[in-house]
Formats: structure tokens, sequence, C-alpha cells
């Protein structure tokens, strides 16, 4: 794990052993996000930004465009040139008035997606089903792969130890399998280059990912962040308490530095906060920030079997996250498409034991947290309950995954029309007789079932609030719902437990999302 925090005690240290790093003389640097055979937003201004010396002049030429742009007091400089059109390449030329040109070359203007979430966007293109051949294939130049190390911080980072790279075998491999997919089918179909950030840690809850801001938008969601800061705030105060241990240390440092002495021993200090990789915050600090302002046209993200506890308030918590990074990258129309859970097996895992809500239900309560996101603005899901190992929390199919992905960039990013991007979606529930008709937003060619058998996963319930399995049948783009058992119903449900794996769907073979009529 590579854990990056602010240690008072190591700036010390770094302060006492180089005196003179102060003033050494500070070249041109830019963020490794800006580098050769980097991929920039088409159709945007293209935002430059690094380092140099306080108040030096800085000239940034891209193509034919060109401007000039002073540092600040910080030496941080930032400048904007004008939009590209998709193709390439270009080179980009940042030059000092006291220090010597960088140079970035093989730049592609095209589409820029960040890739997000836990292992199953983390999930390697070498381990998804026939990785050989997967991988064989993926010689795509125009493809453009940048991945983020896996780093925690309590304060936002600028910068990331890593770069751009061509999409090859070599480095598709440990690439994430469904950004790779998603990418490959952007790239098909819109034939411009495509960059792809992979951002994503396995086994991380969705606050971590979140910036302050994000909180900070959502009124239900804000106290996490003042608990967070709280915790910094008691760190710092113990911390402070061991500075004149940390003072006699660095002394006793000093002095065996010099005489070849045996180095003294540490004093022991307080736990960080930031030391887990789910404190709030510490995600976006160490592995979103330093990407920010490269523009991007949006992200997916496949994220929330941590979360599964939260349930319903899950919800609250992807409204956080896609608010905050709406407002750190200053696009209120940035794109947000992501995966509903696969149905599985979590009964016999522990760490979800517990609570008032029955555990196979727990899922199905975070399908309908992830259903009611599409209430936002520029939101997708993609969903895959027929991609599923009940067993597996990792599905291997990787690939329909990214495909369904794409279908909501193609129709909604990029204004694909006739085609189908989602399956049905619950809409309404009229009770006719003794049955219960049900209708459906996205029933692109009408509804059928994918396996060719009987509509399964359908269950009806009566002013008793028992469920019954019921009969349903597709009729015209609705299904009627009934049970001899309840003649007056009043609410149905449709794969609602964690081991369904339901097969309605439309013709375009996207399944159903499950759903409940009732709140009880």
């Amino acid at each position: 794990m590579n854990q990056t925090r602010r240690r008072l005690p190591a700036l010390l240290l770094i302060a006492l052993l180089l005196p003179g790093a102060a003033a050494l003389s500070a070249a041109i640097r830019l963020p490794s996000v800006i580098g050769d055979h980097m991929v920039v937003q088409r159709d945007k201004p293209v935002a430059v930004w690094g380092w140099a010396e306080p108040g030096e002049s800085i000239s940034v030429k891209l193509g034919s465009a060109a401007t000039s742009v002073k540092a600040g007091l910080d030496g941080r400089f930032a400048a904007t040139l004008p939009a590209l059109k998709a193709g390439g390449p270009f080179e980009l030329t940042v030059q000092g008035s006291k220090s010597p040109a960088v140079v970035v070359k093989d730049i592609l203007a095209g589409e820029v997606w960040v890739c997000s979430g836990q292992s199953n966007m983390e999930w390697p293109l070498s381990s998804v089903y026939s990785p050989t051949p997967e991988v064989l294939r993926a010689d795509q130049p125009r493809l453009r792969l940048y991945s983020v190390p896996k780093r925690i911080s309590a304060e936002p980072l600028d910068d990331i130890e890593t770069e751009w790279t061509l999409c090859t075998p070599a480095t598709a491999g440990p690439f994430s399998a469904i950004g790779y997919y998603y990418g490959l089918e952007l790239l098909k179909t819109l034939d411009v280059p495509i960059g792809l950030i992979d951002s994503s840690w396995g086994g991380t809850d969705i606050e971590p990912w979140t910036p302050p801001a994000g909180f900070n938008a959502v009124p239900s969601v804000a106290p996490i962040l003042a608990a967070t800061e709280r915790r910094e705030a008691d760190y710092r105060a113990a911390l402070a308490k061991t500075l004149p241990a940390w003072q006699s240390w660095l002394g006793e440092m000093k002095k065996a530095l010099a005489s070849g002495d045996p180095l003294p021993g540490k004093p022991v200090q307080p736990v960080h906060p930031f030391d887990s990789p789910q404190t709030p915050t510490g995600l976006y600090n160490g592995m979103i920030h330093a990407l920010v302002p490269f523009p991007i046209r949006g992200a997916i993200w496949y994220q929330g079997e941590n979360n599964r506890n939260d349930t319903l308030a899950y919800e609250k918590k992807m409204e956080a996250l896609i608010l905050g990074w709406r407002e750190v990258w200053k696009t209120p129309d940035l794109y947000f498409f992501y995966v509903q859970l696969a149905p599985y097996y979590y009964a016999y895992n522990r760490d979800y034991a517990g609570g008032d809500v029955p555990d196979f239900l727990r899922l199905p309560l975070i399908w309908e947290a992830q259903s009611n996101i599409l209430r936002m603005p520029f939101t997708g899901m993609a969903v895959i309950t027929d991609i599923t190992e009940l067993m597996d929390i990792h599905p291997r199919n990787k690939r329909d995954v990214g495909y369904r992905l794409s279908l909501w960039a193609r129709a909604k990013a990029y204004g694909e029309t006739g085609l189908v991007c989602s399956g049905p979606l619950y809409r309404s529930m009229t009770v006719e007789g003794g049955k219960a008709r049900i209708s459906f937003d996205s029933v692109g060619g009408g509804l059928t079932t994918n396996d060719g058998q009987a509509v399964k996963w359908f269950e009806i319930a009566g002013p008793d609030h028992i469920f019954y399995r019921a009969e349903a049948k597709i009729d015209g783009d609705t299904i009627v719902v009934s049970n001899p058992r309840v003649p007056a119903p009043q609410a149905v449900r449709f794969g609602w437990h964690q081991m369904a794996v339901p097969n309605l769907a439309n013709k375009q073979g996207l399944p159903a999302s499950p759903f409940r009529t009732d709140r009880w």
C-alpha cells in the first residue's frame, strides 16, 4: 500500500538534513497527466498548468495556439488554450523566461473518461474469461491509458507518479477491463482518440472518493465530512503535544549522523486517521484531485459492494460524489454512468450481518438507491442482473458491462439517435380486477425474456403485505401480474432478492432493473 500522508516530523527532518534544498533552482515542471501520449478532451479549452520559479514568465504553445502567463508567488502557473478538434498528433511546448523548455509530444485530441470505483472496476483485462486472446488483441494506438497508483492523503495532492501509455498488450493487461472495453467501443463507434484514466481501489467505500464540495452539497451526508475534520483536528492536537519529544529526537539524530553512533528510536506518535483508505476524502485527495482541472467528458463508476449496509442512504452518498466531482471540475454537465450491482450471495459474509434489514434485502435496497440516481441529469445506469456469478462477487464477464456503459455514452453524451441504451425501467402500476399491470420505460423493441422461458421473479401482495410468487405475462409493453391468493393487489416486486437472476429484458437484450412498487 502506497500511502501518502503529511507528517510534521518528516518535514522537520528534511529541513534539518537538507538546509540548502530550498535554494535549488526550480525548473518548469508539469503534472504527469500532462505528458507524452496524452489525450486532451476535444471541443473544450485545453488546460495547461505546472510549477516554475515564483514570478517567472511562461509561454505555452500547442499546435498553432499560444499564450503567456506568469507563475504566482507559490510558483504555480495555469494557462488555457483554445479547444482542439479530434485529431493529432500535436506538440506542447512550455517555455520559461528562466528555465529550459518542456516539450510534450504525441498528443491526441479526442474523448477523455475517468474510470473509478472498487474492485470490479479495478479488475484487470488479464483476469477476464479467456484473457490471452483479449490481451493479444489490445493493440490500439489511438486508445491511451493512464493508471493512477493507490494513494491516501489527508490533503489534496497536486501530482501523480504515473504516465500516459499507448494501449498495447503489455499495457492493457493490467488495466481496468471494464474501462478497456468501454473505451474500445467508443473508439469503434466515434472513430476519435480515446483517453482512459483508471483511478480505482478494490474494497473501498464511496466516502473516500468524495471531495469536500460533494459532502457540503448534500445536507444529509455533510456530518460525515464534519466528523472527519474533527478526527484530523484531534490528531493534529495530539501530534503537537509530541513536539518536544520530536525536537529532542532531531537533535539526537543530528549528532548520531555526524558521529556515526546508532540512530535513536523515534518517539511514539498518534495514529493518523488517513492511515485507512476508508477515511472520507482520502482517496479523492490522493487519487482524483491531481487530475483537476484536466478536462474530461465524464466518468464511469462501479462501486457499492462496500456500502451495501447503507441500503437507501447510498443514494445521497452517490449524489454527493457526483455533485462533488462536477463542482471540482467546474463541469455541471459532467456525464456519470454507473453499474448497478450484480446479484450475489452476501449472507455468508459476516461483515454484513446485523441491522434491522434482512440480509437478503440489503442488495435490493442498494439497487433502488442506484436506480433513484437516474433522477440526476447526465447520468445513466448499466443493469447487469444477467451478468453474475452468485458465489463470486467479481463476475468475469467485463466485456458486456463495458459495452452497456458505452451505450449510455453513445446515446446521451454523443447523441446517437435511435439507440436503446437501457433495459426496461419501472414506470407505474395499475390494478385491473385481481391483477396488477406494470408499465415500463425503455422497452425498446418490446418486452421479452432473455432465456425464452416464462417471466420469472415477480411477486405480488395485498393488504396483508405478504408477498407471493406471481404469474407474470407479457402484454404488449406491459407485464400483467397475478396470484389467486391475492385478489386485491396492492404491491408488486420484481427481482427483489440478492440471489434473484430475473429474465425480463427488452428485445435489444438489455435486462430490466429490479424494483418494488411499495415502500413498506
